[in-house]
């Protein structure tokens, strides 16, 4: 099934309050995100969560982004669960990073995802769904369609290859690193050193690949215009 052209336009009105990060686990709703959309004249009122250069993140927005990533961790039941402010936060820094990441490259008109690429990301999605009328039920229940759901797993493939092409090389880990941890911790590790190698090879490459995303991270939010407006956008992450 292909994705739809045109998207469902949205009821409501934007109102603000004026003003490689993980996503938490689902829980107790936020004070502010519990009270939802209000109606209005018969309109729904959807609220600004942040302003990132000159793109306007709705709370609808990015409990839609939020529960996206839950599901493709997994989680489809944690997805309908009721989303708490340690989870908004998370996943609002994550929709700032990928933001800020798929701007600077479209202003050099580079790193354009490959349609076959984003397909492949949408029919895993699909395939946490118990057929495709959960999916589109689950669509629904959110405001989205398969366009909108396409243009979210379209931004995080984008943003993870930029992340790749300036973290991948240098995540990489040689033998003499990977040997002399292994020295350095086989007390813990147990086993000959062959029988941990590859395990212990990737887990270094994971964690200098992590670090490396923070720092590009953290210079990309440099130089970036982000204005954070909900109460809970506000706050530090813990």
């Amino acid at each position: 099934m292909g994705v739809p052209r045109g998207r469902r336009a949205k009821t409501g009105l934007v109102v603000g309050w004026l003003a490689l990060v993980p996503v938490a686990a689902a829980g107790q709703a936020a004070p502010e995100a519990s009270q939802g959309a209000a109606a209005a004249e018969g309109r729904v009122i959807d609220r600004v969560v942040a302003v990132i250069g000159n793109q306007v993140l709705t709370l609808s927005e990015l409990e839609f982004e939020t529960r996206v990533a839950l599901v493709q961790r997994g989680g489809v039941r944690a997805a309908e669960a009721r989303l708490d402010e340690q989870t908004l936060r998370g996943a609002l820094e994550l929709a700032i990073n990928q933001r800020l990441l798929v701007a600077g490259a479209d202003r050099l008109q580079a790193f354009a995802a490959e349609r076959s690429e984003v397909e492949a990301r949408l029919k895993v999605f699909r395939e946490r769904f118990e057929d495709e009328t959960a999916l589109l039920a689950f669509l629904a229940r959110h405001d989205a369609d398969l366009e909108q759901l396409f243009a979210v797993l379209e931004r995080g493939v984008r943003a993870e290859r930029i992340l790749d092409s300036r973290c991948r090389l240098r995540a990489q880990v040689s033998e003499a690193e990977t040997r002399r941890y292994w020295e350095e911790h086989k007390a813990a590790l147990g086993g000959p050193y062959e029988s941990v190698r590859e395990a212990l090879k990737e887990k270094l490459i994971r964690e200098r690949y992590s670090q490396l995303a923070k720092e590009e991270f953290a210079q990309v939010r440099a130089g970036a215009k982000v204005r954070r407006v909900a109460p809970f956008a506000r706050e530090a992450l813990p």
